[in-house]
């Protein structure tokens, strides 16, 4: 069984991303959810932003990776949108992933170094016409072709935090067939 960090997105730790959390660790894997923002959750894209803003980036994703050094190696990094930003860092620059999931989002692989690290398996996830990740398909494709190890999911439609099932951009048949995707991926771990 695999060790996971799991990210929430900008709009917090929701219901949803808790119920993600509670999916994996009923396949008997460990999960930890550490709260970026202290408990608060936000009705909207915006209105995280703007709290992420006024509190900085920096300093919110700086906590997401304080939880990670206090848990040791050895861990699979996930995150949701924003919390993918805190993920693919630790992936790429912390010794000891065993893998990365990306759900909504991926950085270009220069954000963290000159190349995917070896031996890290990685999932990316997102739909074709989400705003926000067509922005982010380029860098996808491109770490899927350079890394050994690496799987991209286009899903039809345009909904962001597609598998959070505590928003209205839900869609439970890509969220389900995500889910199977993933529990695929950490059983090979």
């Amino acid at each position: 069984m695999a060790e996971i960090v799991l990210y929430h997105h900008i709009q917090g730790l929701t219901d949803g991303v808790r119920g993600f959390a509670d999916e994996l660790r009923r396949d008997g894997h460990t999960v930890h959810t550490p709260d970026l923002f202290g408990g608060r959750t936000f009705a909207s894209i915006e209105d995280g932003f703007a709290f992420a803003r006024e509190t900085g980036f920096e300093q919110v994703r700086e906590r997401g990776i304080a939880e990670a050094e206090a848990l040791g190696q050895d861990l699979v990094y996930a995150g949701f949108s924003f919390g993918v930003t805190v993920a693919q860092r630790l992936a790429q620059t912390r010794p000891g992933a065993r893998g990365a999931l990306f759900f909504d989002s991926c950085l270009p692989v220069k954000e963290f170094g000159t190349a995917w690290p070896e031996g890290v398996p990685v999932q990316i996830h997102g739909k074709e016409n989400d705003e926000f990740f067509e922005e982010d398909l380029p860098s996808a494709r491109e770490l899927v072709s350079s890394a050994e190890n690496a799987e991209l999911f286009v899903y039809p439609g345009d909904q962001h935090l597609f598998a959070d099932s505590s928003l209205a951009a839900y869609d439970p048949e890509a969220a389900g067939l995500l889910l199977e995707r993933v529990r695929s991926f950490l059983a090979l771990l």
